[in-house]
């Protein structure tokens, strides 16, 4: 299928006319084509289709579709239908009346090219584009990130349903490539057992009998997977993706004791970064934060937060479950830059600065980055009316040197690494100056140590993350921090609006696309309300709620 560059051009003049007529007060698609015009151009998706072949429907038109799609919720064969059938549709997408649009599999066959060239991202750029041009973009302003999980599209798998399945879906897959081979191999129980889905059948509740199970799928797979490694099987069975997922569940859960298939103990499994959780899904990971225990993603989204100007997204990152907030702060920025929106202030919960990140933002891409900081973890610093904590020692940078809070300098400096990889600075006392000390016990944790060791990081780490320790516990920092609450507002609108937490596809990179469809449908809908000066959501209340007194607790304490 190839392309024929032609862009949607000018809106037909009979569009035109019946549009206004239907829609005397518009509506969000000819709002959003008359401020920001039509978002897309065929060229900016050349790349994804051949030089040759039978001509494509414009993508310029499609990616447009497929965001107005997110926008009210629609299925393909719907969002198809709306672009055969509504004159508010028609006139955002400059089409004649009696267009008569694509067959609604032509989505699912456009998000396919997308997600090969990881061009999601290029839908989202294409409203930030338009919103900066028209000036509701606003550069080093303020911004804010948050994070919130997101479940995989198979369902969650007790584990006898998934190693169940898992060899189910090994046998299909050899079924349809070699039956003639499978037919000598497989055991006449393998049909009883596994030929219809695991959810079809009823485990038994005693424990010993769900063993028995397991233990029996376990050899099952065990001897399928030997039938496949043989000498005499064909090389090309160990390539099928089914297959491979096989071998790596079973070794997630089963072993070799004495030559007999056993289950492993939890505490010999792989780690959860790379442990499978369905074999429908294989990119899912299982993680927890919290009380909140899910199999799947994670989405990350940066907002800006201005008075003046509707809060635009312009920042969405998809991630496996298990990679940590702190480990995706560089990441955010960087992708911040890419797209010429970085703030000049960014705003994060407690899972995204760390000292390092808080010094990279500033000398990287001169972002102040505020969130709230760990304490310092000494056991000195939690006992502050009497033990020592670090800022009681005074740290000579300089000269290499620090001096205890009785007067006393040490030199014996080391750089070093920390347990987590960091460089950090390691200085220690002599016990000869420690032991004769007053004040020895409020400077140690341990009865029987006589001198003691600091740990703090670099000097600009060091002073950037007591900086932001103080800087937290005043008021009015307290008071600007309010800020990051309202990015909880739009983890709840891309939920309640475009089914945020759940993933429409299987994989990364599909779900990936999802959630940048998903930001920039948000986009449009804001832009929209910025259009109609709609009022932003406020915090609900309960009417009970708000009779509570200023100056009671939730919970009635004084």
């Amino acid at each position: 299928m190839s392309m024929q560059p032609k862009g949607s051009g000018e809106i037909p003049v009979d569009t035109v006319r019946v549009a206004r007529a239907a829609f005397p007060k518009g509506s969000l698609a000819i709002r959003v084509r008359d401020e920001l015009g039509s978002l897309f151009d065929d060229e900016e998706f050349a790349g994804l289709f051949p030089s040759r072949g039978r001509h494509a429907w414009s993508p310029g038109r499609l990616a447009l579709v497929l965001v107005l799609q997110f926008v009210e919720g629609l299925t393909d064969r719907q969002a198809a239908d709306a672009v055969r059938a509504r004159i508010d549709f028609k006139y955002a997408l400059g089409l004649r009346l009696d267009d008569p649009g694509f067959d609604f599999s032509i989505l699912s066959e456009f998000r396919d090219r997308l997600v090969q060239a990881d061009a999601g991202r290029w839908v989202l750029d294409g409203i930030l584009a338009a919103a900066r041009e028209k000036g509701l973009l606003i550069g080093r302003g303020k911004a804010r990130t948050d994070s919130t999980h997101v479940l995989s599209a198979a369902r969650e798998l007790c584990w006898l349903e998934m190693v169940a399945e898992t060899l189910r879906a090994a046998l299909n897959a050899l079924a349809a490539a070699v039956p003639d081979w499978l037919s000598e191999v497989a055991e006449p129980d393998w049909f009883r057992h596994y030929a219809t889905r695991a959810e079809d059948s009823r485990f038994p509740k005693a424990p010993a009998k769900r063993d028995e199970i397991g233990q029996r799928i376990g050899s099952d797979g065990m001897r399928l997977l030997e039938s496949v490694t043989s000498s005499g099987a064909p090389a090309a069975l160990r390539t099928v993706p089914e297959v491979e997922v096989l071998r790596q569940m079973w070794v997630q859960h089963f072993h070799l004791v004495e030559g007999e298939v056993r289950r492993r103990n939890p505490k010999d499994r792989p780690p959860g970064a790379i442990r499978l959780v369905t074999p429908y899904d294989i990119e899912a990971r299982g993680s927890v934060k919290r009380d909140t225990f899910w199999d799947g993603f994670k989405v990350h989204l940066t907002e800006t937060c201005e008075p003046d100007v509707p809060n635009l997204i312009t920042n969405v990152v998809t991630t496996v479950s298990t990679i940590p907030d702190v480990a995706m702060t560089s990441a955010i920025h960087a992708g911040l830059a890419a797209r010429n929106c970085l703030p000049a202030e960014h705003w994060v919960d407690a899972g995204y600065p760390t000292a390092a990140h808080i010094v990279a933002a500033q000398d990287d891409h001169g972002v102040e980055l505020h969130g709230p900081v760990g304490p310092d973890t000494t056991p000195q610093a939690q006992v502050r009316s009497k033990g020592h904590g670090q800022d009681a020692f005074i740290i000579d940078w300089h000269n290499r040197s620090v001096t205890c809070p009785g007067g006393i300098t040490t030199d014996k400096w080391q750089e070093a690494l920390s347990h987590r990889g960091t460089p950090v600075v390691r200085v220690k006392f002599s016990t000869s100056d420690c032991r004769p000390c007053p004040h020895l016990r409020d400077c140690v944790s341990s009865p029987t140590a006589e001198r003691r060791q600091l740990t703090f990081r670099h000097h600009e780490e060091h002073d950037a993350i007591g900086h932001a320790r103080s800087l937290q516990q005043t008021d009015r920092w307290k008071e600007r921090y309010k800020i990051r609450a309202g990015v909880e507002g739009t983890i709840s609108q891309g939920v309640q609006r475009c089914g945020l937490r759940r993933s429409r596809y299987r994989g990364l990179a599909k779900t990936s696309l999802q959630h940048q469809l998903t930001g920039a449908a948000i986009n449009l809908a804001r832009i929209d309300a910025h259009l109609t000066g709609a009022p932003r959501a406020r915090t609900r209340t309960s009417h009970f709620a708000a009779l509570r007194p200023a100056d009671h607790t939730i919970d009635g304490a004084k």
